[in-house]
């Protein structure tokens, strides 16, 4: 059987176009019905085009990529697509965006696998620790907004003034628990709340829902 010229995209979500990717796979040239694409999140792995593509791969053939990224979600899944098609598979793989990625046999007979590799293990462990400083200096972040007082999450709704009289009132068996929260335009769970902030001495009420 001839060996065959893949193509594989992928966007995050739904919303996202995919008409880029495909015009630079189109311009390979891959032909359309050799083009498998996806529509999900890089967090859920489970792309059924993408399996049945690996599930149609065959030695010899070659699969074309847009970006690196595609293949994976982080360093390491990146790395694990690339050795199973690769070294499993035995097929070949094109990054147009990185034309030094590129492992099918030159015409002099030598491969750019070595190459694609050495480049492919820097490149992944580049974005990788770029993304973990992403989320460090986002978390440093939110610790120092908090030790300026910025709170976050829903804002607090403070006791209204008829607070006390209520709770008189149902300490007092007057009204339920439900008819206090009523009166109160709360939830019965933050009349609770309020009522054991109270007992703890506390005078700021945490953020709470209104009916």
């Amino acid at each position: 059987m001839k060996n065959r010229i893949y193509g594989y995209a992928r966007v995050s979500s739904t919303d996202q176009n995919l008409d880029r990717q495909l015009d630079a796979l189109e311009r390979f040239p891959v032909q359309t019905n050799l083009i498998y694409a996806d529509k999900a999140s890089g967090k859920d792995f489970r792309r059924p085009q993408y399996q049945r593509l690996l599930r149609r791969l065959r030695e010899g053939d070659v699969l074309v990529i847009k970006s690196i990224d595609r293949l994976g979600r982080d360093y390491r899944e990146v790395l694990d697509e690339w050795r199973r098609i690769t070294m499993d598979k035995r097929v070949a793989i094109v990054v147009l965006d990185m034309p030094l990625l590129d492992t099918r046999e030159q015409p002099n007979g030598i491969t750019g696998t070595f190459i694609a590799d050495l480049v492919l293990q820097v490149l992944s462990y580049v974005a990788q620790v770029e993304r973990e400083n992403i989320k460090q200096r986002q978390a440093e972040g939110i610790a120092s907004a908090r030790l300026r007082g910025v709170r976050f999450g829903r804002p607090t709704l403070e006791r209204p003034d008829s607070y006390r009289d209520v709770i008189k009132s149902f300490e007092g068996g007057e009204v339920t628990r439900q008819e206090a929260a009523m009166l109160l335009n709360v939830s019965a769970s933050t009349f609770d709340r309020w009522r054991r902030a109270d007992a703890n001495g506390y005078d700021r009420s945490p953020s709470v829902r209104p009916l």
